[in-house]
């Protein structure tokens, strides 16, 4: 991820993946008739992940374009009660409007990058804080690809996971992690760990007192370095994977001092 797209200041790839996503997003849902048809580990039907799928793109195109838009306070709960009435006070459920709408919001987004080229690494405020436009498409592209992977399980079709996409979410991530871990579960937890996605990137998470801090340079001394397969690593961040199943499938290897804080790690974040 070193080099740009033409699209402003997103890192190489990050356009494409937007776009890529929400049109694979919108191929599942093309001609599917019922939407009432639960999401697996979810109380949303096929209809409301897609109806939020569309409001949640167009809300990050209006910040990328320097609208104002409050959505909730970023903790868990927040966002899920802004989630909740958004999709009340939305009525359309149907399959083909809402595959059209992901997809125009997504174009949408990177139409406001570009216009912003002379700022594009300017801050602006989104539901997880502050963060650069750039960050925020990987926010965006993340939210895809969590609730893309969600509708293809509930249609049996394939994912559109891949580990490019997967590095090219690791940005929000990185900056997302420190906000959303879990109290409880890292309550006076002191630990190093170095997260390596096998065959790609690697960062630093450390606690101390239970705060994260997440460093694109992993710590010198770590007391857990975890490779695992990207996709299995990207399904784990967002909750949608189970890290004791990840392992004994061989998705995820740990080792060092303390290699026993490996299958705690993704309980620490609690995905909004």
């Amino acid at each position: 991820m070193t080099g740009h797209d033409a699209r402003g200041t997103l890192p190489e790839g990050l356009g494409e993946a937007i776009r890529g996503t929400a049109e694979d997003i919108a191929a599942l849902l093309h001609g599917v008739a019922d939407t009432s048809v639960p999401v697996p580990r979810s109380e949303w039907t096929v209809g409301q992940a897609a109806a939020h799928l569309a409001q949640a793109n167009e809300l990050m195109a209006d910040i990328a374009a320097g609208q104002e838009r409050s959505y909730g306070d970023g903790a868990p709960q927040s966002l899920a009660a802004a989630n909740e009435r958004a999709l009340a006070a939305f009525g359309e459920r149907d399959a083909d409007p809402l595959a059209g709408l992901i997809v125009t919001h997504a174009e949408a987004y990177l139409s406001a990058v570009d216009r912003c080229t002379t700022d594009g690494d300017g801050s602006v405020v989104t539901p997880l804080g502050p963060m650069s436009r750039a960050v925020l498409g990987s926010y965006l592209l993340t939210h895809m690809l969590g609730h893309g992977y969600d509708l293809a399980r509930a249609l049996g079709r394939p994912h559109m996971v891949d580990r490019t996409r997967v590095e090219l979410s690791l940005p929000f991530l990185i900056t997302a992690m420190p906000r959303v871990v879990d109290a409880a579960a890292a309550d006076r937890l002191s630990a190093r760990y170095t997260v390596r996605l096998r065959g790609g990137a690697r960062f630093g998470v450390t606690f101390a007192e239970g705060a994260a801090t997440v460093s694109p340079r992993p710590p010198t001394r770590p007391d857990c370095t975890i490779l695992t397969e990207p996709v299995a690593f990207l399904l784990m961040a967002l909750g949608r994977s189970d890290p004791w199943g990840a392992m004994a499938r061989g998705h995820v290897l740990a080792w060092g001092r303390k290699p026993w804080l490996a299958p705690r790690f993704p309980r620490l974040f609690k995905a909004p």
